[in-house]
């Protein structure tokens, strides 16, 4: 058994070795834990991955006359202001307001341009008060321009994390990054061996209190972050999936920019790329084993993210050796695996924690709480209402067309029903295709008769088992008017419309307000 305080000691007299969590492995692997234990003082761990989690507390000190900010903007990306009268929180993923800028710049490339030096645009608004009688400011700022600059990030260092795939027939726009139609991809996350938590899974080591790198300066652990879960599935005694979240604090003038980012997620929006790296003291033999893990014995399991539900289905699981590889198997199909955190700069995270040790200029710290190593479960949002389904909503009699119906059969059925879009299926049922009321007109004009030439054949589709708030953003997403209904056999049991939508959401309306449309 060793102390905090005899590592420290060695620390301060330039005898303590030091060793980053992939070294770890290999001497374990070649020494045994009890003589790796003797021998290693400390193993730095690292992290350098999107953390939407993420924010600032900023001080931005008192105007003459004085204002007391009600609204803040940064760049154009609001800040919260509900705070005392000069202080605002920015979070990273807050998105500009300039709707010609969009989901490209937000609340996390703010927080990057302060800690490069940049100047920022601040702009406040006021209601006016007697002690506080200003109503607006516009003013450049800088980083050393400001009172405070904290970063504090909420929920930070996922222990492990979802491997991401798509299995729908659409490409997909997520915080895991885009997916690729019918499981084209897979994206994933963490840092595998090197991560900080997976060298610690039971928090032996690690608590509030304890001083960690933090985008290129000191930080601390406040607490576990939000989300903390600790009642998960593990193997090796490292969680398959979502568990332990920190919550970290450090001082944003002290931060170095090659530790930081801001990034935009495509089509998603803003996070911020986060550096962070915590050092393990190996006080014994048993947690020398655990920073010795290696990528292939840490277990993930791949997620479709194509349901978009709370609960969504797994598909297989992998390991971090196979998804570093470049490539893994799914349904005996090669599929390309592509990370979202880079390893090069974790791995720097490592290194350079490691020298600061060695040189005696990290000293470590004893938690002054644990955090939570177990009793820990992330409850779900319970709604009022619950969701409707495509199911719930009362459906009409199916009208269908086959590919080999003529052009004016298919219009005929149209106008008969009163409808604009019919389902193409072969003699299944099956869905084949769609064809509205403007491919008719249109092959009408252009003197086409076969329904094959004008159908759609790559067709957007509702389940019955699908929120309808769901099916309405696939509709505007896609500038569409309607779905087919299909079941797990891809017959079709119906179509949902944008008209069949906002009569719900009409009816919905209205009886909420005792019986008065609004």
């Amino acid at each position: 058994m060793k102390t905090i305080e005899e590592i420290n000691q060695k620390i301060t007299n330039g005898d303590a070795v030091v060793v980053t969590a992939d070294e770890m492995t290999s001497i374990v692997a070649q020494k045994g834990a009890k003589k790796a234990s003797e021998e290693i003082d400390v193993v730095t761990t690292g992290t350098f991955g999107a953390m939407c989690s993420s924010g600032a507390f900023l001080n931005f000190g008192h105007s003459d006359p004085p204002i007391k900010m009600s609204r803040t903007f940064l760049n154009g990306v609001e800040a919260y202001s509900g705070l005392a009268a000069v202080d605002a929180y920015l979070g990273a993923t807050q998105p500009s307001q300039n709707p010609e800028i969009g989901l490209d710049y937000g609340g996390s490339h703010v927080i990057e341009d302060l800690i490069r030096g940049k100047e920022v645009e601040l702009i406040a608004e006021a209601y006016g008060t007697d002690c506080y009688p200003l109503k607006t400011v516009e003013t450049p700022i800088t980083l050393d321009k400001i009172n405070q600059a904290t970063m504090l990030n909420p929920r930070n260092c996922y222990q492990n994390y979802a491997v991401a795939t798509n299995s729908t027939p659409e490409t997909l726009y997520t915080y895991m990054g885009t997916l690729l139609p019918n499981s084209g991809n897979v994206t994933y996350s963490s840092a595998g061996a090197l991560s900080p938590l997976i060298n610690d899974p039971y928090f032996q080591t690690i608590g509030v209190g304890t001083r960690i790198f933090l985008c290129g300066t000191e930080g601390y652990i406040v607490s576990e972050g939000t989300q903390h879960s600790t009642e998960v599935e593990r193997r090796n005694g490292v969680p398959v999936g979502s568990a332990g979240t920190l919550m970290l604090q450090g001082d944003m003038k002290k931060m170095d920019p090659d530790f930081v980012r801001g990034a935009t997620m495509p089509k998603y929006g803003p996070t911020l790329y986060v550096g962070a790296g915590i050092p393990i003291p190996i006080l014994n033999e048993d947690i020398a084993t655990r920073t010795a893990i290696s990528d292939e014995e840490i277990i993930c399991k791949i997620i479709d993210y194509g349901i978009p539900r709370r609960s969504r289905p797994v598909i297989t699981e992998t390991n971090y050796k196979e998804l570093k590889s470049g490539k893994i198997e799914i349904n005996g199909i090669e599929v390309p695996t592509s990370p979202l955190s880079s390893f090069k700069r974790a791995k720097m995270v490592a290194e350079e924690l490691k020298e600061w040790i060695e040189n005696g200029e990290f000293l470590l710290t004893t938690p002054v709480k644990s955090l939570p190593s177990r009793g820990c479960t992330v409850k779900p949002l319970e709604t009022n209402k619950p969701a409707v389904l495509v199911r719930d909503i009362e459906s009409k009699s199916i009208i269908m067309t086959h590919s080999d119906d003529k052009i004016n059969d298919v219009a005929r059925k149209l106008v008969d029903n009163n409808i604009n879009h019919l389902p193409v299926v072969d003699n299944n049922g099956q869905l084949k295709g769609i064809v509205t009321s403007w491919d008719i007109a249109d092959a009408v004009a252009r003197d086409k008769s076969k329904l094959v030439d004008v159908m759609t054949r790559k067709v957007i589709i509702a389940r019955e088992d699908e929120s309808v708030d769901i099916i309405a953003r696939r509709i505007d997403k896609h500038n569409i008017s309607g779905l087919p209904i299909v079941d797990k056999e891809n017959r079709v049991k119906g179509m949902i419309t944008a008209e069949d939508i906002s009569r719900l959401i009409g009816g919905n309306l209205k009886n909420e307000n005792g019986g008065e449309s609004i």
